[in-house]
């Protein structure tokens, strides 16, 4: 069975995008001057237990999977293979990039990572073939409690952030950095590789928060 041009080319963007995803993680881990608010917290059970960063990112976004239960969330193709990809794509980048040391090095590939990771969520977002679950999280108790989404994804993310911070996790000034601008270069990267425009708009306005 022929899959339709449409559908074949969207799918391809969503693991594309997926892939890349982990590789931006992996190039701001490598950077060391401060990482998104859930890879903090990767990072800290990494550290605090000796598992891998890629077998962690897997099996968090599979923990926040079993969290749409109670609040009626249905996951969608991207989301399943979101929480599936990742953290391989994470992996593969921690082995093929080396630790950049001195701020010559770090700023440049920090910043590298943060470009690369906003087109990789434009590009799996774009494809609309479900959240992944982190994004899912939020809307979903958005939708549930009535608090205003940016009341909610501050509230995950400070909660996170402040756990992997406390077991060892790298939180840094590229932390804040990736808190102001991933938002904006994630709207912008969305309009680029949206199957269906009209549908996403409001997820661009919503300031999706990636990584999920």
């Amino acid at each position: 069975m022929t899959l339709p041009p449409a559908f074949a080319r969207r799918f391809a963007q969503l693991l594309l995008g997926l892939f890349l995803y982990g590789i931006g993680i992996s190039l701001m881990v490598r950077a060391s001057v401060g990482i998104a608010p859930w890879d903090v917290l990767t990072q800290g059970i990494a550290t605090q237990t000796g598992w891998s960063f890629g077998a962690l990112t897997n099996l968090i976004g599979l923990a926040v999977l079993l969290l749409w239960i109670p609040i009626r969330q249905k996951p969608g193709l991207g989301t399943v293979l979101n929480v599936l990809l990742i953290g391989p794509s994470a992996q593969f980048g921690l082995w093929l990039f080396p630790q950049f040391e001195g701020l010559w090095q770090q700023i440049p590939a920090f910043i590298a990572g943060l470009a690369v990771l906003a087109l990789a969520t434009g590009m799996y977002i774009g494809a609309n073939f479900g959240p992944g679950p982190r994004d899912g999280l939020m809307t979903g108790l958005h939708r549930r409690t009535g608090w205003p989404i940016g009341a909610v994804r501050t509230g995950i993310e400070a909660s996170v952030l402040l756990a992997g911070w406390a077991m060892g996790g790298d939180a840094g000034w590229g932390t804040l950095a990736f808190a102001l601008a991933i938002g904006p270069m994630c709207a912008m990267t969305m309009r680029w590789f949206a199957a269906a425009p009209r549908a996403l708009a409001g997820d661009a306005v919503a300031d999706p928060a990636p990584h999920g």
